[in-house]
This record gives C-alpha cells, sequence and structure tokens, in this order.
C-alpha cells in the first residue's frame, strides 16, 4: 500500500511539473491579432508567449490599444477593470 501511495504522489508531481512546463504563457491568436501593434511597438524585445512579455504588457497596460485590452480581457488574461479604467 506505501509503494502504491509513493508512486501515486510521483505521477501527480510530474503531472504538475509538465503542467507547468506546458506553453501555458503563449496568448491565443485573437490576443495575437489585436495586440500586434502594442507588441510590435512597445514589446518585441520579448519573445512571444514569455513571461516577460507578459510583464511588459502589464507594466504598458495604461497605454495599449483597447482592442488588445479587449481581447485579454475576454481570453481571461487580465481583469476587466483595465477596460473600466481606460474609460
Amino acid at each position: 500500500m506505501k509503494k502504491s501511495k509513493i508512486a501515486l504522489n510521483l505521477v501527480i508531481a510530474a503531472g504538475a511539473v509538465g503542467l507547468a512546463s506546458t506553453p501555458a504563457l503563449a496568448y491565443s491568436q485573437k490576443v495575437k491579432d489585436a495586440c500586434s501593434a502594442d507588441y510590435g511597438s512597445l514589446c518585441a524585445k520579448y519573445k512571444q508567449g514569455s513571461a516577460e512579455l507578459r510583464r511588459c504588457f502589464e507594466s504598458n497596460r495604461r497605454v495599449l490599444s483597447t482592442e488588445c485590452v479587449q481581447a485579454l480581457v475576454d481570453a481571461g488574461e487580465v481583469p476587466a477593470r483595465y477596460l473600466k479604467q481606460r474609460r
């Protein structure tokens, strides 16, 4: 029984590591389309899908285009209050 519990814990841990290393940081195609101009003018030095790009977008959220912010909200990437802050 103890060996099977250890094996189960190893499987769960391996799954968690696998999920953490998947491209969960990747933006949807809708977000990429809506934010391409913002990416090019503000954050092009960062690799698409990287944590650095997310931080760049976050630090520039007040100057991102409305279309980009709307796509990020729709994708659940940022809270809806980001749109309200623009109005």
